[in-house]
C-alpha cells in the first residue's frame, strides 16, 4: 500500500480535529487519516504516540518473562488441565489483553475518527475485563477461606464459613462493576469531556476496592505468607501514582509544548499501571507457591471449586457483556460521523 503523505508530517493541535487532542500536548500529532501501514510505520517515528505504545506493548514481553518465571518452580508449573491453574491463565488472558489492546489503541487511532473512538472502547472494555480476571485470582488464591491445614480452631475466617458472603456475592460484584466501568468510560467519549479524566480515573477505583476486598481483610486478620503484604502495597503505590499522573497532566501542564513526544503524563500514567500488574502478579505467584507448600490434598478450600464455568465461563460471560456495550457505541459513534458528514457536505453544496 502505497504512502500517500511524508511520513515526518506530523501536525499541531490547532491543525486537528477538537477530538483529537489532548490537554497540554501541542505538537506531534498524526492527520487523522492514516493508512493500516503508516500507522505501523508510525510507531518507529517520534509522535505523541509513540511512546504511548511502546510503553505498553513492551509490557507484554516484559510480563510473559515474569509470568514464565512460575514454569521453573518446582512446586508450581502451571498445567492448562489442572483447574487449581484455572483461575492463573484466566488473570493471564486478562491482562495480556490490556495490554495488547491498550497499544494497539494508540498505533491504530489515526486511521479515521471512527476507528479512533472504536480502539479506545475497546480498550476500556479490555480493562475491565483484566479487573474481572484479577477477582478471578484474588478469590481462588485470596480467599477468606484459604487457612493453612491444621489451624481450624484458629481461623480467622471460621465466622465467614456459614455466610457464604464472598462465595455469593464477590465474582457477581466484580463482573457487575466492570459492566458499569466500561459503560462509563465509553460514555465520556461522546459526553462529559471536560471532566473525561477524573472520571475514567475514579470509576477504575470501584474495580480496584472491590476486587482487593479479600486482601484487605487478610491484611487484618491473616493467614499471610511474607510476600502478600509488601507486594500488595507496592500495587496500591503505582495505582496511586497512576491515578495522580492520569489527572494532574503532570509533567505537561506546567509547560505545554515540552513534553509532547517523549514523557508526558500518558506515558508515566502506562508505565505506573504496568508496574502496578508486575507487583500484582508477583503477589498472586506467592500465593500460588504458599498454597502449593502448605495445602493439605484433603484440606476444604475453595480451590476444589474452580471449574471451567466458575473461571473460564465467567470471564467469557463478561467479555459478551462487554462486547455488546462496545458495539452499542460503535454504532452510535458511527450515525455520529455520517451526521457530520452530511452537514459538511450540505454546507458545501449551499
Amino acid at each position: 500500500m502505497p504512502l500517500r503523505r511524508k511520513p515526518s508530517h506530523l501536525l499541531l493541535h490547532t491543525q486537528v480535529p477538537a477530538r483529537v487532542t489532548e490537554s497540554f500536548i501541542l505538537s506531534g500529532y498524526r492527520f487523522p487519516d492514516y493508512s493500516f501501514l503508516e500507522c505501523l510505520l508510525s510507531a518507529f517515528q517520534p509522535t505523541n504516540e509513540t511512546g504511548n505504545f511502546w510503553t505498553h506493548f513492551l509490557a507484554v514481553f516484559v510480563f510473559a518473562l515474569s509470568f514464565l518465571e512460575l514454569f521453573f518452580t518446582r512446586d508450581s508449573t502451571p498445567s492448562f488441565s489442572d483447574p487449581f491453574f484455572y483461575p492463573l491463565w484466566n488473570y493471564v488472558i486478562g491482562v495480556f489483553g490490556l495490554l495488547l489492546a491498550s497499544s494497539m489503541a494508540h498505533l491504530f487511532n489515526s486511521m479515521s475518527l471512527l476507528v479512533r473512538e472504536i480502539c479506545f472502547f475497546v480498550d476500556y472494555g479490555t480493562i475491565s475485563a483484566y479487573t474481572v480476571g484479577s477477582s478471578l485470582a484474588y478469590f481462588y488464591y485470596i480467599h477468606p477461606q484459604t487457612a493453612a491445614p491444621g489451624n481450624a480452631s484458629s481461623d480467622p475466617w471460621q465466622p465467614l464459613r456459614g455466610v457464604g458472603f464472598f462465595d455469593a456475592l464477590y465474582i457477581p460484584s466484580a463482573c457487575i462493576v466492570a459492566v458499569i466501568c466500561t459503560l462509563a468510560c465509553c460514555s465520556t467519549r461522546r459526553r462529559w469531556r471536560k471532566y473525561r479524566y477524573l472520571i475514567r480515573t475514579f470509576v477504575f477505583l470501584l474495580p480496584f476496592t472491590v476486587a482487593s476486598a479479600p486482601i484487605f481483610y487478610r491484611l487484618y486478620a491473616g493467614p499471610l505468607n511474607g510476600t502478600l503484604a509488601p507486594f500488595f502495597y507496592r500495587h496500591c503505590f503505582w495505582l496511586l501514582a497512576s491515578a495522580v499522573f492520569n489527572v494532574s497532566k503532570i509533567p505537561e501542564r506546567f509547560s505545554p509544548g515540552k513534553f509532547d513526544i517523549w514523557g508526558h503524563s500518558h506515558q508515566w500514567f502506562h508505565c505506573c499501571t504496568f508496574m502496578s500488574i508486575l507487583d500484582e502478579l508477583r503477589m498472586i505467584k506467592g500465593e500460588i507457591r504458599w498454597l502449593s507448600a502448605v495445602t493439605d490434598p484433603a484440606a476444604e478450600l475453595p480451590l476444589a471449586a474452580a471449574t471451567l464455568c466458575s473461571t473460564y465461563g465467567v470471564m467469557f460471560g463478561v467479555q459478551c457483556c462487554i462486547g455488546g456495550i462496545i458495539s452499542a457505541f460503535a454504532v452510535w459513534a458511527s450515525g455520529d460521523h455520517r451526521e457530520k458528514a452530511v452537514d459538511v457536505n450540505h454546507r458545501k453544496c449551499s
